[in-house]
């Protein structure tokens, strides 16, 4: 891989992740107004009308296989439909600042099963770099700023287990989701470019999604929707569905697994940058050195190894 090449599938990756960021707190407007499920639903299929032309197999590019197929549905199932579910829950049962130091587990989940499915050799500096994006992720949790953090969580739940747990144990499982999302995803650029796995698996989620949106959208009155609103929701599904996840498979062609996991990191990063620069949020001093030590980690993760010259 050249320099070119990999700085341009660096680039990639972390604007990915930001753009997740961008739009996971610029979204907040579009939940209060859009069932969870007609939102999802709305978002796959904006996305499809977007990306429609990106189904057809180019001339180059082999037939997918059973294989690959199976594939592409494990990757919209988990990645879209599975992750979206677990976290919508897990969320709704657990405090935020617990959900967000779950979720500073991806890096480390992503170099397990990358290690146990790719056989990626994990050296020391991707490792120190995994170590410090999840340290630096669960510290700014742990810091954040959220009327919720302090209110108690009902310790009432099914089968005697506490609903923190639960909701934790959820969290936990879109971890889990997620990474499958980044190892399946490496499986698949080494067949189909970039555009048409974009493509397959939004359509992959449409479909999964449909019956639920479909319900949804029944009793929705959508008159009530304001224009500036179905602006920043044709900006939402853009985002999520065609832009990052083409951005991350452009890059994902070219690094391996573990190594694209630690930038994961610029998805709190940008969040927090849009809350101060947009919605008057605010960073404690620790928060910005927990930022510190997440970059540190994509520092370590990313710088080239030196060549050794023989004696």
């Amino acid at each position: 891989m050249t320099s070119v090449n990999r700085w341009w599938a660096y680039a990639s990756l972390g604007l990915s992740m930001s753009l997740v960021g961008s739009y996971v707190a610029l979204s907040k407007p579009l939940v209060l107004v859009f069932p969870v499920f007609l939102l999802a639903w709305l978002r796959f299929g904006i996305g499809g009308v977007a990306m429609w032309n990106w189904l057809k197999k180019p001339a180059g590019e082999p037939a997918i296989s059973s294989h690959t197929r199976r594939l592409l549905f494990l990757e919209s199932f988990l990645g879209n439909f599975l992750f979206s579910i677990c976290m919508l829950f897990g969320v709704s049962l657990t405090t935020a600042v617990a959900a967000g130091v779950v979720m500073s587990s991806i890096p480390a989940v992503v170099a397990v099963l990358s290690w146990a499915f790719l056989r990626e050799r994990i050296g020391w500096r991707s490792a120190a770099g995994i170590a410090c994006a999840a340290l630096g992720i669960g510290l700014f949790s742990l810091q954040k700023v959220d009327a919720a953090a302090g209110a108690l969580v009902d310790s009432s739940g099914p089968f005697g287990v506490s609903k923190a747990l639960l909701g934790n144990l959820l969290v936990f499982a879109a971890v889990v989701c997620e990474a499958s999302y980044v190892v399946i995803g490496k499986r698949l650029t080494e067949g189909l470019g970039p555009k048409r796995i974009s493509a397959i698996i939004n359509l992959w989620g449409f479909a999964l999604v449909t019956p639920f949106g479909l319900w949804a959208a029944w009793t929705f009155d959508f008159s009530t929707v304001a224009p500036p609103v179905w602006g920043l929701l044709v900006f939402y599904a853009l985002a999520a569905s065609v832009w990052t996840v083409w951005l991350w498979m452009t890059g994902l062609k070219t690094v391996p697994a573990s190594q694209a996991g630690v930038f994961t990191v610029m998805l709190p990063i940008s969040a927090a940058a849009i809350g101060v620069l947009f919605m008057g949020e605010r960073l404690t001093v620790l928060q910005g050195v927990a930022f510190g030590i997440a970059l540190l980690g994509l520092v370590l993760a990313t710088l080239p190894a030196r060549n050794t010259r023989p004696a």
